[in-house]
């Protein structure tokens, strides 16, 4: 039955998270808390690995979080899953985009899609934001507005960006390193 269940949830979440991997994370936090395969805050975790792992983020998530809800079968069906409807619908639009590549109705539609695909990214990385900067479980604890802030974090993340514009020559490789290195030295 999980393995099912999995198929679905990861099947939908390829099939409507159009943008990439940072568009399956709203689709993943709402797998967190229906399911409970994982928590919210390992989702953290689960990005910072897939964003340091080759390939795609979706896929790393997908096999990550399949993986922690039914081991390696659940791994395999969770990334099967995940990247079957973007096949499907390649060798559906392989299949009609010769004969309607000049319409403007389709290359309207495609426009179209961008809005959405920028909305999905941009929530994804403001919900990222938030669980790494702000710790809002103590908010809700009725803690501090002090206990809000993860003051190690936001120092870290101000310091990476005024080098990023400072060191703008620099290779991204040596910023992504230096993100990873103090996140596993400082336990962000």
């Amino acid at each position: 039955m999980i393995y099912l269940q999995l198929f679905i949830e990861f099947f939908k979440t390829g099939l409507f998270a159009i943008g990439g991997g940072l568009a399956t994370l709203p689709f993943l936090k709402q797998i967190a808390l229906t399911y409970g395969w994982y928590s919210v805050s390992q989702m953290t975790d689960m990005i910072a690995v897939s964003e340091s792992t080759p390939g795609p983020i979706g896929i790393n998530m997908s096999t990550y979080a399949g993986f922690h809800a039914a081991g390696i079968p659940g791994a395999i069906v969770a990334t099967l899953s995940l990247v079957l409807p973007s096949y499907i619908v390649i060798l559906i639009v392989s299949h009609f985009m010769e004969k309607f590549k000049d319409s403007p109705l389709v290359n309207n539609i495609f426009y179209g899609i961008r809005p959405a695909t920028i909305g999905l990214i941009s929530g994804a990385m403001f919900e990222v934001f938030l669980l790494s900067l702000f710790n809002t479980d103590a908010l809700s604890a009725g803690g501090s507005i002090l206990a809000l802030f993860r003051i190690v974090p936001i120092i870290v993340y101000i310091v990476l960006l005024l080098a990023i514009c400072k060191l703008s020559k620099l290779h991204p490789i040596i910023f992504i390193i230096c993100g990873a290195a103090l996140g596993i030295i400082l336990g962000l």
